[in-house]
């Protein structure tokens, strides 16, 4: 085990990260995307820092092959873009830049300051970066070329403890950012660790800050959970830490007020969750047909609605208006709400036309 050390005010030498060995951390190479790692080498060719950071590393330590490979250096956007043709700087406020390889996009971030806070775009150091990172599990840098990992925050400890644990200072972490909340139920959630219970306290008596929080943002947070394959452990909670009202009211207010409600919507994530392990690439629209079913079940007596209504179009009609009330603030396309509604009622046996197929 390796000390990275810096000097403070007085010109003393002041301990700043443990950096751990390949013999310590045990990290594969073979799993890291190679055309990550030629990032990272081609930054530092040019003479700039570069690191592996967040879900990355904290799925490579756990035996997990990563999915997103995200990057950080201390190159600008605008030198990042001048080393990578293939890449183009997205975002107004906080600037990323994306580097294109076929079909993979790698997002590379600039070190960030504390100046304005945890959540300020003016660029900094690593050791300022690292305090901005919201859980110790996600606050680690990796060098695939030195295969070290520079940990400030005892974030690989806590890794082998299973422990979720903040960067930011609890009085002032979910205040600047709450959908912070929503990752940290997520990552108990697909890691299985513990949330100690202070942290769980404050999440609960901190969740009613993700109420002025946009329906774009809780859209994309949602969509997130749904896609993900661990929708019921992540919903359950989300329950639990009374965060869910806020991304769904209308299922939450059945879910409290009817416990056989609420056993068939988990029941039904459980369903989801399966069927995202065999095709996890399946279209939006059939994995909302997990959440809108029941509710559209329990809507009307629908044995006697087909058998006294025959216009299928005016049931849809009105379906559509409760399902898109139902969903909100989730506002997923249109056409996907539309497939996941005529599919359920179509399995109901209102006699709709077949949803289009969307075409790849």
């Amino acid at each position: 085990m390796l000390i990275r050390y810096s000097t403070d005010r007085n010109g003393k030498l002041v301990k700043k990260a443990v950096i751990y060995t390949k013999e310590e951390h045990l990290i594969e190479l073979n799993k890291i995307d190679s055309d990550a790692i030629y990032i990272i080498k081609l930054l530092k060719d040019y003479g700039f820092e570069a690191y592996l950071v967040g879900g990355a590393v904290r799925d490579l330590l756990i035996g997990k092959t990563p999915k997103d490979f995200d990057i950080v250096t201390d190159a600008t956007p605008s030198k990042i873009k001048k080393i990578f043709r293939n890449s183009r700087i997205i975002g107004k406020r906080f600037r990323l830049v994306h580097i294109f390889f076929g079909s993979k996009i790698f997002e590379v971030s600039t070190f960030r300051s504390l100046a304005d806070g945890t959540i300020g775009n003016t660029f900094g150091t690593i050791d300022e970066d690292v305090q901005r990172r919201d859980f110790t599990i996600n606050a680690l840098y990796y060098d695939p070329i030195k295969e070290q990992i520079i940990d400030y925050v005892d974030g690989v400890k806590d890794i082998r403890r299973k422990l979720i644990k903040p960067v930011i200072p609890l009085n002032i972490i979910f205040e600047e950012d709450p959908v912070r909340m929503l990752r940290a139920i997520k990552y108990s959630a697909t890691t299985g660790f513990k949330i100690p219970l202070k942290l769980h306290n404050k999440i609960r008596k901190s969740a009613h800050l993700l109420s002025p929080i946009s329906p774009s943002r809780l859209t994309e947070e949602l969509l997130k959970i749904i896609n993900s394959g661990n929708s019921y452990k992540i919903v359950k909670n989300a329950l639990k830490t009374d965060l869910y009202i806020y991304l769904q009211p209308s299922a939450t207010a059945l879910m409290y007020s009817n416990k056989e409600y609420e056993k068939k919507y988990l029941e039904k994530l459980k369903e989801l969750d399966e069927l995202h392990s065999i095709q996890p690439n399946v279209r939006l629209g059939e994995k909302l047909v997990f959440l809108i079913q029941d509710f559209i079940l329990n809507l009307t007596d629908w044995d006697e609605e087909i058998k006294t209504n025959n216009n299928s179009g005016e049931l849809y009609s009105k379906t559509w208006k409760q399902c898109r009330h139902f969903v909100l603030p989730m506002n997923p396309q249109r056409t996907e709400l539309e497939y996941a509604i005529k599919f359920s009622l179509k399995k109901i046996g209102v006699k709709l036309k077949n949803p289009k197929k969307k075409h790849k």
